[in-house]
């Protein structure tokens, strides 16, 4: 993965590269250059959430520091 990649566009060719392997249509030795890419992609968008969860927590701590782990959307908003 050379060039940098926003979340999205990562999770985008993430998903074309599982359709290709699922397809069947690939070579062997291309197969497993998209495996390998799909991987990297992988691990790219878990630490991008990842990291996102951490800020998350890290705003949502009060000013004593406690944090408190509430759910990010509240059921109650659509009732």
């Amino acid at each position: 993965m050379a060039k940098k990649h926003t979340f999205e566009q990562a999770m985008e060719t993430l998903e074309n590269i599982v359709q290709e392997l699922e397809s069947g249509d690939l070579a062997l030795e291309k197969a497993m250059h998209r495996f390998e890419e799909g991987i990297k992609l992988s691990k790219f968008c878990s630490d991008k959430l990842d990291e996102t969860e951490k800020k998350i927590t890290l705003l949502t701590g009060n000013a004593d520091g406690i944090v408190s782990e509430d759910p990010f959307f509240d059921d109650d908003v659509n009732e």
